[in-house]
């Protein structure tokens, strides 16, 4: 979960499963896109969506993906050392929060392995 105007460093991919070039931020994010890419259960990808309508809306989730049954997966990436830390917290807890209310039952945070 990033700002909309976060200005760090952006790998382009172009994926077979998402209408634009899905800009990644992180590594975890973009073996995550990969995977999410070669996956037979997700029909498309959508990066970075906005929380619009929301007074969240200068924050983007990470991945929205749309699953063969037509129902809606989100997923955050985040590095497993500032996963809790108090602003990545309750920006979590925002971006949950906001998707349960559209009515998005699998929600789920993506981090990277343990070393």
């Amino acid at each position: 979960m990033r700002k909309v105007s976060y200005k760090g460093r952006c790998e382009k991919k172009s994926l077979k499963k998402c209408k634009e070039v899905c800009r990644t931020y992180d590594p975890i994010q973009s073996k995550y896109a990969d995977v999410l890419e070669e996956s037979v259960d997700i029909q498309e990808i959508r990066c970075n969506v906005p929380l619009e309508g929301a007074k969240e809306s200068d924050y983007m989730t990470d991945f929205v993906c749309v699953k063969s049954g037509g129902d809606l997966m989100v997923r955050e990436c985040l590095t497993r050392n500032r996963l809790t830390k108090p602003l990545n917290v309750k920006l979590l807890d925002m971006s949950r929060n906001y998707w349960t209310k559209r009515g998005v039952a699998d929600w789920g945070i993506v981090i990277n392995a343990e070393e």
